[in-house]
């Protein structure tokens, strides 16, 4: 059926441009809804052919988001940090939230979860030290005994001896949990003025983060409640950015890659076995872009070992970090080009074009990550600017991972209906919709995202078979293999169903 519907609309676009070029026709009411009913049939969900129960669930998001798109605070239009308390109180998102949206393809492994969790569930643990950096950031530990001081920080304390001392504990919660997330209840615009002042920012509260996450207790619990967090909101399956560190114990011995994989493994077993609704959960072994040439070569060789090792859990590989400050893929392409020249798949899920630095080496990202045949582009925001890259993406099916709140408060675009993932959408160009570092931004899940996708990208003019085409590529252009894909299209569509007819009146 959409193989005829396409030809019938190609043929009708053929005869509307000879008309329209030969100046044979005076402008014609009937003409002009067939070019109309072309264009809308040629987005993303656009030859979606919808059943009666689905029709009647998208006349009821027409309605809603035409007094949407009326509000005189049109929350895409406006920073997602002063927009969220907005989109909490909309029907449209309510709706979202509910939706099974598939998979989420582009999460990293240390921004899953509510921050609120790891002060409440973490940071109240026994032998967890605080210290105070120079740059009026934290750090964290776990031991048990005094650790050893680390430059540019303050002597460590124990975070409970700290409390027993605060008057008011729940400000010092509060301010522990302000330096896990970039999300403030000031103006955005002016606590971030820029590029550099976000990322910088960004980049301190990994840095926070991270002897709390990598405690080994910790690090099991945490992936555990991430999966739980997108869940619930209605995602079935998962694949995590994760730079696979190494884990401690609180005797401060360590585990390597291998251990951390294995218990990613392990943890998602656990959590498919009692989710049996929960589809699973693949890792995207990842480095920081800032490594040189000979790190990267060991890197690599690491990967190829651990894909040989891990080939249900491990879906490939990833250069993670600040694109334009980082290195590029070009500076790596022989470390890169290890697996092809010894005949090893190891799959690239590069990011790429995360940047508005035209014409730059950085820019070229998007080009080398498809001469270095990657299996996905990791938000590809530059990829307007990049004709060829674009077509080829679209030509090899190679999907660009789309994370709207991302690019907003990374400073890349204002307004998301400027995002250039709307002309993306326009022309059904393969993209999915995810949330990059959710616990960053204050957001949760992929809900969010959606809601910005739908309302902000697609405009008056996405629908239903839009929202349905989003979630469905999110497994097609997973790195499931294809019976693999067959099966969770099957699990996937039970529950659409469910949904829409729980939804539709």
């Amino acid at each position: 059926m959409a193989v005829q519907l396409q030809r019938s609309y190609a043929a009708v676009a053929c005869l509307l441009l000879y008309y329209l070029s030969s100046g044979l026709s005076i402008p014609d009411p009937r003409q002009r809804e067939a070019l109309i009913q072309l264009e809308l049939s040629m987005q993303t969900g656009g030859q979606m052919v919808l059943n009666d129960a689905e029709k009647q669930l998208d006349a009821h998001l027409f309605k809603m988001k035409q007094e949407e798109i009326m509000r005189a605070d049109f929350p895409p239009a406006m920073h997602f940090f002063k927009a969220r308390h907005l989109i909490r109180t909309s029907p449209i998102f309510s709706l979202l939230q509910k939706m099974p949206k598939g998979g989420a393809l582009h999460i990293h492994d240390f921004a899953m979860i509510d921050v609120e969790w790891l002060v409440k569930n973490v940071t109240y643990r026994p032998h967890c030290y605080i210290c105070f950096t120079d740059n009026q950031s934290i750090r964290f530990i776990f031991s048990s005994r005094s650790p050893k001081p680390i430059p540019h920080c303050s002597a460590w304390t124990l975070l409970e001896n700290l409390r027993a001392k605060t008057v008011n504990t729940t400000d010092l919660d509060h301010s522990i949990m302000g330096n896990l997330t970039l999300f403030t209840d000031k103006d955005p615009e002016t606590v971030y003025p820029s590029q550099d002042v976000v990322w910088s920012r960004f980049e301190q509260a990994f840095y926070a983060l991270w002897g709390l996450v990598t405690y080994a207790p910790v690090f099991r619990d945490y992936y555990y409640q991430g999966l739980t967090e997108f869940y619930r909101d209605n995602i079935m399956y998962l694949e995590l950015r994760a730079l696979l560190p190494e884990i401690y114990e609180l005797d401060g011995s360590t585990h390597n890659k291998a251990w951390a994989l294995k218990t990613y493994q392990e943890i998602t077993r656990q959590f498919t076995a009692d989710h049996p609704d929960f589809f699973g959960a693949r890792i995207i072994f990842t480095v920081h872009r800032g490594v040189n040439a000979t790190v990267m070569t060991g890197v690599v060789e690491e990967a190829m070992t651990l894909q040989r090792d891990f080939p249900d859990i491990m879906a490939g590989f990833d250069l993670v970090g600040r694109e334009d400050s980082g290195r590029p893929l070009w500076y790596f392409r022989d470390a890169l080009s290890l697996p092809v020249e010894r005949g090893v798949t190891l799959p690239f899920f590069f990011h790429a074009g995360e940047t508005d630095l035209e014409g730059t080496e950085v820019d070229q990202n998007l080009l080398d990550a498809l001469l270095l045949n990657t299996s996905r582009i990791g938000h590809g925001f530059a990829l307007l600017r990049h004709p060829v890259a674009r077509d080829l993406s679209r030509k090899r099916g190679v999907a660009v991972e789309v994370c709207p709140i991302s690019n907003q408060v990374l400073k890349l675009v204002n307004d998301m209906r400027n995002h250039p993932a709307a002309a993306l959408m326009s022309e059904n160009h393969p993209v999915v919709i995810s949330s990059d570092d959710p616990a960053m931004f204050g957001a949760s899940g992929l809900s969010y995202d959606f809601y910005e996708a739908f309302v902000g990208f697609g405009g008056i003019r996405s629908n239903i078979g839009s929202l349905k085409e989003l979630a469905m590529n999110s497994i097609r252009y997973s790195s499931l293999n294809p019976k693999q894909q067959e099966k969770a299209l099957a699990l996937w569509q039970r529950r659409w169903d469910k949904f829409v007819s729980e939804n539709a009146f």
